[in-house]
């Protein structure tokens, strides 16, 4: 068995929060998949995007977010998950008081963004 760890993450800095890239292609720890954690300032919101070449799934560890898929909305707090099929626009508002964090994972190490 190979294990691979990378101690540094990636972080991008937003003006609405920032993503932190753990696990990923070009990390190097990855072929298959990507996985980060997104966090949402309080009131703001990450652009509308779909993602051409993989499905995602998120998973909010704390906050409470307005999550859109499409024309569907749904509230999520923390333990709630969502799966998103490719190709799929969608986006995570905070609507809560505090800082809004969630696990995302890509079912490709190399996750392609494209926005609405």
């Amino acid at each position: 068995m190979t294990v691979a760890f990378v101690p540094d993450n990636v972080v991008e800095e937003h003006d609405w929060g920032r993503l932190v890239w753990m696990v990923s292609g070009p990390l190097g720890n990855s072929t298959t998949m990507t996985v980060g954690r997104c966090y949402i300032q309080p009131g703001q919101q990450n652009p509308r995007h779909l993602h051409p070449n993989c499905d995602e799934v998120l998973h909010v560890l704390h906050g409470t977010i307005e999550h859109s898929v499409g024309d569907d909305r749904v509230r999520m707090t923390a333990g709630d998950t969502i799966s998103i099929p490719s190709g799929a626009i969608h986006n995570a508002h905070n609507i809560g008081a505090d800082e809004a964090v969630f696990v995302i994972a890509f079912s490709s190490a190399d996750r392609q963004v494209v926005p609405e």
